[in-house]
């Protein structure tokens, strides 16, 4: 089967949801993922009425990367489209540059998704980022909901990644076919990044060391990990709803993995930033509620302090 007509099949059911004269954004960043994506829905949407609008994001971190956006948006204008906008970014690097770009990105897609009035930004994220990011999950140690991977739909609705079992390769060679020309990130072969090393020698030495299909298992267990971890933090969440005042005898009563997930939603609730807290974090809280001997209050991301007074969790931040 054309590489072109599997992207096709895997964006076809998500158009299906919305509505004639919808606006719909494309995160486009010249690379093949997303020009694919992008060619895929273009081809897919010329019988639905429905109005594509890519948005390119101009990190403005490499020379010349005004250019490069321009570049991604002449592209654009070839597959077909005529509505694109290009947005500039600052990115304030306060905790290394991969998660600062990442935020500013996603910063401006929500300012876009306002902008326009559309309800969901579709994304270029394929099987392999997955497998990828299930990695650094295990790497980071922060448990089920990090190695779960990237949703193919966000919780809102405003996030969609239909590409999560489309390989890379797939996407490279749709842009062949259709004869895209496609940008190639130098960032993407800097090994001083993380996931650059993992996608160039980890995954590479896993295939070869335990036989092809790592990745798309990697892909598959994120999939499982994400139904299994949905299910606990709905439990989690309806604890919290009707327990709000982190009681000790309470906490203690509730199986480990339900307790943790309610901790991590204290914690963040109490100004942590998300995504911040590994098992490290959580150990010495857990120890307030199961293993207590005294213990002083355990600092943790964002200023946040736990500690335990007469018989429940305090939560504060320093500011």
């Amino acid at each position: 089967m054309k590489a072109t007509l599997v992207i096709r099949q895997a964006v076809r059911p998500w158009l299906a949801r919305f509505s004639p004269g919808e606006n719909i954004l494309i995160a486009v960043s010249g690379g093949a993922d997303s020009l694919a994506l992008a060619n895929a829905l273009f081809r897919e949407s010329r019988d639905l009425s429905v109005n594509l609008i890519p948005v390119i994001i101009d990190h403005g971190l490499q020379e010349g990367s005004a250019d490069i956006a321009k570049g991604a948006a002449q592209t654009l204008n070839t597959i077909g489209f005529h509505q694109i906008e290009i947005k500039s970014v600052k990115v304030e690097i306060t905790d290394g540059l991969e998660a600062s770009a990442r935020r500013a990105r996603y910063q401006a897609f929500d300012e876009a998704l306002l902008e326009f009035g559309a309800q969901s930004i579709f994304l270029g994220h394929t099987l392999n980022d997955q497998a990828e990011t299930v990695l650094l999950g295990l790497a980071r140690g922060s448990g089920t909901r990090s190695l779960s991977g990237m949703a193919a739909e966000s919780s809102d609705g405003k996030y969609l990644r239909p590409l999560l079992s489309v390989d890379r390769d797939t996407t490279i060679e749709s842009c062949r076919e259709e004869n895209i020309s496609f940008w190639s990130d130098p960032h993407n072969e800097n090994e001083e990044f993380t996931r650059v090393r993992v996608r160039k020698n980890l995954l590479p030495l896993l295939e070869s060391e335990l036989g092809p299909g790592v990745t798309d298992a990697l892909a598959r267990s994120a999939r499982i990990l994400r139904e299994d971890a949905d299910a606990l933090d709905q439990i989690a969440h309806d604890f919290r709803a009707t327990h709000p005042d982190l009681i000790i005898e309470e906490l203690a009563a509730l199986p480990v993995a339900i307790r943790a997930r309610v901790l991590r939603a204290a914690i963040y609730e109490a100004g942590a930033p998300q995504g911040s807290l590994t098992a490290d974090h959580l150990a010495p809280v857990e120890a307030l509620v199961t293993s207590w001997r005294g213990q002083g209050e355990s600092s943790l991301p964002g200023g946040v302090k736990v500690s335990r007074i007469s018989g429940r969790l305090s939560l504060s931040q320093s500011i």
